[in-house]
């Protein structure tokens, strides 16, 4: 590494970087600027500036140097002496340009600095860019529409002056169908979400009806006979469905023990058998045994109506 970087390496942590017998550089905090003349905005910034009157050795670039490259701190004063003697030497013929820093140059014995602006030694505003805004003309356009507004007058005779009127009933007309043809169509949305919502509360109903008691039987499950008669019972009155065939077959028997005609409907969808206190023809007639057994034997009887 060249004794500007590690100069410039400094630059971001510390405001002065003195270099022995040389001079010092300077980094003052700035504020954010707006650049008028090419319409962009500066995000805050360290200014590096040149003072060759600050030449006493702090320590602080050779100790950089030594730790960096861990050698002797004597090693580190001895680089920056041949540095600085390379510097002067080229100064008396041409411009010494420090990458990252600047460029220096000798007029009448004085250093003139000249400071890059291609880094940003402001650790708080890493990773930010000008940035650039185009004028807002909004003056300029108002002006110019006052001239033209100045150079055609708007002339409304008689008629042009009702006929704004026609226009504007026709346009509230035409709003109105819209919303009517608009809220038609929520409506209708709506009653449809009620008839879905409706139809699965009836559903969760039905579910938790099922499967109600769970009974432990060992014994072999015997033959069943399904007796079908000639006149169509399609009305049911249900007196529950179970997972296991078993406990069904316990159920019908409880049931007739009672003096109901129960028997096994069939298996549903969900491979539950459904058990009925008894079957009937007519509607009215299942409704009337289903409420008088509601309300004395079995609350959660239901009603199904089928055809086996």
């Amino acid at each position: 590494m060249t004794l500007a970087n590690y100069i410039s390496d400094l630059l971001y942590r510390y405001e002065c970087v003195i270099v022995p017998n040389f001079g010092g550089f300077i980094a003052n905090n700035k504020s954010a600027k707006i650049d008028v003349t090419n319409q962009t905005l500066q995000p805050p910034y360290k200014q590096i500036s040149f003072n060759s009157h600050l030449k006493n050795n702090d320590g602080l670039l050779a100790n950089y140097i030594a730790s960096v490259d861990k050698i002797l701190y004597k090693c580190a004063v001895n680089f920056i002496q041949l540095e600085i003697e390379t510097w002067k030497q080229k100064l008396e013929y041409e411009d010494l340009t420090l990458d990252e820093i600047g460029t220096l140059s000798l007029e009448d014995n004085r250093l003139i600095f000249e400071p890059r602006h291609k880094l940003n030694y402001l650790t708080s505003s890493f990773g930010l860019g000008d940035v650039v805004s185009l004028e807002i003309k909004r003056e300029v356009y108002l002006k110019q529409a006052e001239k033209l507004e100045d150079k055609v007058p708007l002339i409304l005779t008689a008629d042009r002056k009702r006929a704004p009127g026609y226009l504007k009933y026709a346009a509230i007309f035409v709003l109105g169908l819209s919303a009517i043809g608009f809220g038609s169509k929520l409506y209708n949305d709506y009653q449809n979400k009620q008839l879905v919502i409706a139809a699965k509360e009836q559903q969760e109903v039905i579910n938790q009806k099922i499967e109600r008691a769970t009974f432990v039987i060992t014994k072999a499950l015997p033959t069943l006979n399904l007796d079908i008669s000639a006149e169509k019972q399609n009305y049911h009155v249900i007196a529950g469905a179970f997972r296991f065939p078993e406990n069904a077959i316990k159920k019908v028997n409880q049931l007739k023990a009672e003096g109901y005609d129960a028997r096994i409907l069939g298996i549903n969808k969900w491979n539950l058998t459904i058990v009925s206190f008894q079957s009937y023809s007519t509607q009215e007639e299942a409704r009337r045994i289903l409420f008088n057994i509601q309300n004395g034997v079995e609350e959660d009887a239901w009603l199904l109506i089928q055809e086996f």
